[in-house]
């Protein structure tokens, strides 16, 4: 029986977005029930999501909404790398037109939670203010779970990480609500998913597949500055998706985690603690190999 999953993303940025998303539509586990965007300018990404689910026949009624632009407190600038869109829309009418759905993205999540209460996954791989606001209008939100890429542990052996990672720096106000809600949730940190990338081997073998679909997600991971400097990317926001898929990929520890609200120099940081009592399953390894390949053999199954 496939699990209802709502994806929330701020897709169109880090090709690891566009990756998560044609994991999902790959994968007969899960059912997407819709997807919701969040951060800067959401209009582009609700109509890149819109474009790509629409080049699988799959997915073409999948709604898409637009939530939130800016962070909860208003306080920090939206980060934009400038390339967002490239290689899949474009300034003419017909992309400029493309339709996504009128409902916010907060309401959205909030009604596709009480239609399925107990049952429908939240897969957040983006900063946090479209769910914070979801629960800050519903506390009590019967989503059955909370899947989310985000946080560090910055281990000693890892001190080249941030201390604070991306979706949480963007909104720690919004990281805060969401991590203090009680719903029980997955957290991948970028530990984990800086350990495992996707390569030119593997991009191949998804264009291979011959599907538009799959051409297009081939093309924006090639397309993605940093693959195009390196020959590879990191896969953040897919492991996570993929720890609701098949969850031996990871081992996780129960914790529970608060969020650096006020530091001069750590705001965003996430602080992790072990408590059996705790209701976050922090995943702390990793089969490199064994998910490497997982998702290339599913990104590349017609």
């Amino acid at each position: 029986m496939s699990m209802d999953v709502i994806l929330d993303t701020d897709i169109a940025t880090d090709v690891d977005d566009c990756l998560a998303l044609a994991l999902i539509a790959q994968s007969p586990e899960l059912r997407l029930a819709g997807v919701s965007c969040v951060y800067g300018d959401v209009d582009l990404r609700a109509r890149f999501a819109s474009k790509l689910l629409g080049l699988d026949p799959r997915m073409h009624d999948v709604p898409v909404t637009a939530g939130t632009r800016l962070p909860l407190m208003k306080k920090r600038a939206i980060f934009w790398g400038g390339h967002e869109g490239a290689g899949l829309i474009d300034d003419s009418t017909s992309d400029i037109s493309i339709r996504y759905s009128d409902e916010h993205a907060v309401d959205f999540i909030i009604r596709m939670a009480n239609e399925r209460p107990g049952l429908m996954h939240l897969i957040g791989i983006a900063p946090l203010t479209n769910i914070a606001l979801a629960l800050m209008r519903q506390p009590n939100l019967p989503l059955k779970h909370i899947t989310l890429m985000g946080g560090v542990v910055r281990s000693p052996d890892r001190l080249d990480l941030p201390i604070a990672e991306h979706n949480i720096l963007c909104d720690p106000e919004a990281a805060h609500v969401v991590f203090s809600s009680g719903i029980p949730m997955t957290v991948v940190p970028l530990d984990l998913t800086t350990t495992v990338r996707l390569h030119r081997a593997g991009v191949e073998r998804i264009r291979a597949a011959g599907t538009p679909f799959q051409q297009a997600v081939a093309r924006q991971v090639e397309l993605y500055p940093f693959f195009a400097a390196n020959g590879y990317t990191f896969l953040h926001d897919p492991l996570a998706v993929a720890t609701l898929i098949e969850p031996t990929l990871v081992r996780t520890t129960r914790v529970r985690a608060n969020v650096e609200l006020a530091g001069e120099y750590a705001s965003g940081a996430t602080l992790f603690r072990a408590d059996p009592n705790g209701t976050i399953d922090l995943a702390t390894s990793v089969d490199v190999e064994r998910f490497e390949a997982f998702l290339v053999d599913r990104l590349s199954a017609v």
